[in-house]
């Protein structure tokens, strides 16, 4: 984008050729960089500086990220489907980017993992671009739905098994970080790496942090192994999927697009999990509407991503050349960043931001055009499972602080919820083959039959750290296993057991027994 912070050409950033003075020393304008530009990366409140630039330039606004590096932010809702489905005049690979090419971005910018192009789908156009979104589409094409929700249900259990019993619960740090990653882990063949230090390098990268790159490395480590891996023994999983597929990708865009797959997803369903579960605990209308059955949970799912899109923008696209968007002039080579947070709230298709989006999915969440999320129906599968799972196990979980005193971080990239403190009744851990429920806390029932007595004792809980079975249950609710009756006392005579009819030894043979 001209002119370059340093205003080596001299030329206005607004497209015109009046060059923009910095602000005189002391000026309250502080966060404004060269030319009088907004810093995005600075700014503590993103939403109030989107809508300034949006009053002050229009759908199209020139703005600065980290080390003074020049960009447009696309704020319009019409533009930015313009921008995402126009790959004659913009895509996403920066080696077309006239900062990098000038030495105004270094190799160590903290946007350098989302900006540097790489071979994967996400930074490539035309025939590559399909070959490598081709093998993705297909892999997600083979994703076994029902069993994915039944995996999440699954998850749902071992997550919540960890914090159940102490009636008290961070649902930001403890369920909404982890359940998509240790979900994604299992979706890409990866189980096994599933642990804190990923979930933090996920966090820590998206955030463009200091230590992104080595976060990055860390990463790109582990699906380095998962590709090796697969390579030599294919399973059903989406990287087998990957590898066999007839585009016959190397191990390093295999790699590549799992990363892809991988940090998107995760960031997205992290981010959506908290969002949702925020508003059903701060909006009892909200809440009451779910419970009433006026709202489906996909379609409180789908208005949070009118209301608080995952990422509130995605690095980056890159003008092919010269063109006017928004009615600014857009130079070869500058950079452009899409915005689905601003451009979901444009007052021209939305002039009322707090409105009820139910049955409209044009949204901008997932992007558009060529480069659309590819994992969207993964995400809100994972999702729509995790919030009504969880409401379904936690039946009366309540919000432990004030709402007002909720916090968030802010990157240009998204938008996180700090901590989402709860309490509710304290419940047992259950079996994590049984659909979450508050029902599964009873004491079950136990076979029983004339002259035994009847058992009180609640059955153990099935510990959240027991390996899963590779066959999975062919109904979703199997009938807990009898407690065992106490041993009869001493006598010298034994009597027989008593005869057991066709139920009771179907669901002997059912247990495995």
């Amino acid at each position: 984008m001209t002119p370059e912070p340093t205003s080596l050409t001299g030329d206005s950033p607004t497209g015109t050729d009046d060059a923009r003075p910095g602000p005189p020393p002391g000026c309250p304008a502080h966060g404004k960089g060269p030319g009088g530009l907004s810093r995005l990366h600075e700014s503590e409140d993103l939403k109030k500086l989107y809508e300034e630039l949006r009053a002050e330039h229009g759908p199209v606004a020139p703005a600065l990220v980290h080390d003074d590096v020049p960009v447009w932010v696309v704020l319009g809702h019409a533009e930015s489907q313009q921008l995402v489905r126009s790959p004659a005049q913009y895509c996403k690979d920066s080696r077309i980017w006239s900062a990098l090419a000038e030495g105004l971005v270094k190799p160590d910018h903290p946007l350098m993992p989302h900006i540097a192009w790489q071979p994967m789908c996400a930074h490539t156009e035309g025939d590559e671009h399909r070959r490598l979104r081709g093998a993705i589409d297909a892999a997600v094409a083979a994703t076994d739905f029902r069993g994915l929700r039944r995996h999440v249900n699954r998850s749902v259990q071992r997550v919540v098994n960890r914090f159940c019993e102490a009636g008290e619960a961070e649902l930001v740090g403890q369920y909404a970080e982890h359940l998509p990653m240790v979900v994604m882990c299992h979706v890409l063949g990866m189980p096994d790496e599933y642990n804190d230090r990923i979930v933090e390098a996920a966090r820590d990268m998206i955030r463009g942090t200091e230590t992104a790159i080595a976060s990055n490395a860390y990463i790109m480590e582990a699906l380095g192994r998962l590709t090796a891996r697969r390579r030599v023994e294919p399973a059903g999983d989406f990287t087998s999927h990957l590898v066999t597929h007839p585009a016959q990708l190397t191990d390093e865009e295999i790699s590549q697009q799992l990363r892809v797959v991988l940090i998107g997803a995760y960031e997205a369903i992290a981010n959506l999990l908290a969002n949702v579960l925020r508003q059903v605990l701060i909006d009892p209308r909200f809440r009451s509407q779910l419970n009433g059955g006026q709202m489906t949970v996909p379609q409180a799912v789908e208005q949070l991503l009118w209301d608080e899109p995952p990422f509130s923008t995605i690095f980056a696209y890159f003008a092919k050349q010269d063109t006017e968007l928004g009615g600014q002039r857009i130079r070869k080579g500058d950079g452009l960043i899409f915005a689905p947070a601003p451009a979901n709230v444009d007052p021209r298709v939305r002039p009322d931001p707090t409105a009820d989006m139910q049955g409209n999915r044009s949204h901008l969440a997932f992007g558009g055009g060529p480069h659309e999320c590819p994992g969207q129906d993964l995400g809100r599968v994972i999702a729509e499972v995790g919030v009504d799972a969880l409401l379904m196990r936690l039946p009366d979980v309540e919000l432990s602080i004030g709402e007002e005193q909720l916090a968030f971080t802010e990157s240009i990239a998204s938008r996180h919820l700090v901590e989402l403190p709860v309490h509710f009744t304290p419940r047992p851990q259950q079996d994590v083959l049984l659909r979450p429920s508050h029902e599964n806390d009873a004491i079950p029932q136990q076979d029983w039959h004339i002259g035994v007595t009847r058992p009180t004792a609640p059955v153990s809980p099935v510990s959240s750290v027991l390996p899963e079975p590779s066959v999975e249950p062919p109904v979703p609710h199997p009938v807990p296993h009898p407690v065992p009756p106490p041993a009869p006392a001493p006598s010298p005579v034994t009597e027989p057991a008593p005869p057991q009819g066709a139920w009771q030894r179907f669901l002997r043979w059912w247990r495995g027994y």
